[in-house]
């Protein structure tokens, strides 16, 4: 390779590789012809103490979370008094404002009834607002006949549903309401009903799946970007609020809320946030993070707080915090969302409800049913307003003519997108994320500079945990290789889980130099005879290849109700939501149990610990480049299709779901990977074949945009012959790379 060609030695291939060649480059290199015995590269999973070694990665999580979750628990037992109850409602209402965020200041609603519907005994107005400019909401209003006076207004919230509230059993609450004197305001959640975020018309589908996916998608963006779909629900919410306060019809001091599932969660959001809110109903949501914790697991994007847990907040603080408003938790008793926590929640807002003279304010009705609504629990609820909001009459469930779907259709073509091309939660995030990430970049370019500065941003923001003990490795067993060895060991890992690995080990090479292989697929991907990590021993390396926590035989793990399972090794939204609920990411877990592996190899006596180098492919570099920057024994450092950056999942609408796993929440604007990678010079860096969002190759643009941090962190080291990257090159020159790199 000719340095003249590039002061960074950067060299184009005009013709496209596949990413499947890339990951299969050495299959090319002859296979032993005669192999003795058939192996089993497993390590651990004959022993019982490590049966469950697929969902550690879950556990390690939960184990924190519990941690947190404990000390809430410690602060709530001290409280007694109502100034003690006045203080902790100050306390939360100040935390949710920061983990929420400072919502926009009010933009006009821009209100359009664009329809209105007669039926016996009750109007629908087919309504859309604008809870922020462009931002569309579509809603009905059902109002009684023949009101008499300012009636009370209820604010309903659908659950997972396509349809949003014209589902049927949705509209059987919202009819039976009206037909019992309350004004009701139904309006769709984003990515459901006619507010869907990536509407196909061609299919009439979501492109990328249901309502849940439709939330869990842009969340992550926004989680990332150091936010939470939570607060476009809950804006939605508190301007629903707003448009009900400027109709004549409704009096200002009833305002109830409620909604089911997906919309209990909402309405006990909507209800912590907005104090106009006098009575609020959520149904089969609430429960407690310790049982949730050990049952389902976290959900969907937007019933995740962004570092919740750290902070401290749990289901029972978003009613607490209404203390003492009328508040009804409405439940079934074999409900995934654990009856257990709902019981223990509804325990200890009891006690804060007493404090403060009103416990007949709360109450907890539940049903043995499903996750669903019961005739009892809708009577109870019924019940509920009529005596919060002063409406008496029969609480009964009465059997309700349901309006067809087409009947409450209120956008012309059906959907927001198609009718009126309005903003998106991931448009406004991006928006949001640009204008946070010039905000920084005066200030960036002085820290640029040092990269201590840097480091300690993406340990703090990761989430990263110092090693501090010196593993003891547990020896599994060994094949004999023509020329080489392979040994297997565990060593813990960061908790109460381990790190199997493989070390392949030249025969008649003392000490050699050791490469540490990272690969999404786990340490077996390219351990079989005649494949990659041969390739490495055969140059006079040793090599160890882990399976890093959820992959290989760490995972990748059995999360029930999960938002979305990918076809690559099954990584979960949920999962990583998790993490960032305690201000943790599954790239710092990793990157520590590589220093840990380090810290190992140091010991070693059979191998040269002061000459350890690293190889990552795909969805591990960003697992690499921060353990690298984190652990400067690490010489040499090479990438094998990287992410090109962090910003690139956020700012583009569409992304591989797996890259998730490999990034950082809150991590925009205040660092990416190329910044990050910048601190690791002078030291040799190699990056091969960097991709996009997409997993496709990055182009030429996006290099020299994206890693001119590197550019300028290498030229100023005066080592800009120690930083090499290509693009779109093919793998007999992959090898050549690789080859020179390692000399």
């Amino acid at each position: 390779m000719n340095q003249s060609r590039s002061r960074y030695r950067y060299k184009i291939q005009k013709k496209t590789v596949l990413s499947a060649l890339i990951f299969c480059l050495f299959t090319s290199l002859p296979h032993n012809k005669i192999h003795a015995q058939k192996e089993d590269l497993s390590v651990a999973d004959k022993w019982m103490a490590y049966t469950d070694n697929e969902n550690a990665l879950y556990h390690h999580f939960a184990a924190q979370a519990h941690q947190f979750l404990e000390n809430r628990n410690q602060q709530i037992s001290s409280l007694a008094t109502r100034d003690d109850w006045l203080q902790r409602q100050k306390h939360v209402r100040k935390t949710l404002r920061k983990i929420i965020g400072q919502f926009p200041e009010r933009s006009p609603l821009n209100p359009q009834v664009v329809g209105i519907i007669k039926k016996p005994g009750f109007r629908v107005e087919k309504l859309i607002y604008e809870s922020m400019p462009n931002f569309y909401v579509t809603a009905a209003l059902f109002v009684p006949d023949n009101l008499t006076g300012k009636a009370p207004a209820i604010i309903y919230c659908s659950g997972h549903t396509k349809d949003g509230f014209r589902a049927a059993a949705y509209q059987r609450v919202i009819l039976n309401l009206v037909k019992k004197g309350f004004i009701v305001l139904a309006f769709d959640p984003f990515g459901q009903g006619e507010r869907g975020q990536y509407y196909d018309p061609e299919t009439g589908e979501s492109r990328i799946g249901g309502p849940t996916l439709e939330h869990s998608y842009p969340g992550a963006q926004c989680f990332i970007s150091g936010h939470s779909a939570a607060y476009y629900m809950i804006w939605d919410g508190i301007r629903a609020v707003d448009y009900l306060l400027s109709r004549a019809e409704v009096d200002a001091n009833r305002i109830g809320i409620t909604g089911r599932s997906g919309g209990g969660t909402q309405s006990a959001y909507i209800a912590a946030f907005d104090s106009r809110i006098y009575a609020a109903a959520p149904e089969c949501y609430i429960t407690n993070f310790s049982r949730l914790l050990q049952s389902i697991g976290p959900q969907d994007a937007e019933q995740n707080f962004f570092q919740g847990l750290a902070h401290g907040i749990d289901h029972a603080d978003l009613l607490e915090v209404r203390a003492p408003k009328p508040t009804l938790m409405i439940t079934t008793t074999r409900d995934f969302f654990s009856i257990q926590g709902a019981r223990e929640t509804a325990a200890e807002v009891g006690k804060a409800f007493a404090a403060f003279g009103e416990k007949h304010n709360f109450s907890m009705v539940e049903d043995d049913d499903r996750h669903t609504s019961t005739q009892k629990n809708r009577e109870a609820m019924y019940a509920f307003f009529q005596r919060h909001l002063n409406v008496p009459g029969d609480s009964a469930d009465y059997e309700i003519e349901i309006l067809h779907p087409d009947e409450l259709q209120i956008t012309r073509t059906g959907q927001i997108s198609t009718s009126l091309n309005g903003e998106t939660v991931f448009s406004l995030n991006r928006k949001k994320s640009i204008a946070a990430i010039n905000e920084q970049k005066k200030s960036k370019q002085k820290s640029l500079q040092n990269t201590e500065i840097i480091a300690e941003r993406a340990r703090q923001l990761s989430g990263f945990i110092e090693p501090k003990n010196e593993p003891e490795a547990v020896f599994t067993g060994r094949y004999k290789r023509p020329g080489y060895f392979v040994e297997k060991y565990f060593i813990p890992g960061e908790g109460d889980y381990i790190i199997p690995f493989l070390l392949m080990k030249p025969e008649k090479i003392k000490n050699p130099a050791v490469v540490i292989y990272l690969h999404p697929a786990g340490k077996s991907a390219a351990a079989a005879p005649g494949r990659e990590m041969e390739w490495f021993v055969k140059k006079g390396f040793a090599v160890l290849a882990p399976d890093l926590i959820g992959l290989g035989e760490m995972g990748p793990g059995k999360f029930k109700g999960d938002a979305y399972n990918f076809k690559v090794g099954r990584a979960s939204f949920n999962i990583w939501f998790a993490g960032m609920q305690i201000g943790r990411s599954i790239v710092a877990v990793r990157a520590g149990d590589v220093v840990r592996i380090v810290n190992f190899l140091q010991k070693k006596r059979t191998v040269d610990g002061s000459q350890i180098f690293a190889v990552a492919r795909g969805n591990l570099c960003p697992v690499l480049q921060h353990a690298a920057v984190f652990e400067k024994s690490i010489k040499k450092i090479a990438l094998i299709e990287p992410l090109i950056s962090y910003k690139s999942l956020v700012l583009n609408q569409y992304y591989k779901p797996e890259f998730i796993h490999a990034s950082v929440a809150g991590s925009l604007p205040h660092y990416d990977l190329a910044e990050l990678t910048s601190c690791l010079a002078p030291r040799n860096l190699l990056m091969i074949n960097a991709t996009d969002q997409m997993g496709e190759p990055a182009n030429s643009d996006m290099h020299k945009k994206e890693f001119s941090p590197l550019f300028s962190a290498y030229a100023a080291t005066g080592s800009t012959d120690k930083f090499n990257f290509f693009e779109n090159i093919p793998d007999e020159e992959l090898k050549q790379a690789l080859s020179q790199w390692l000399d």
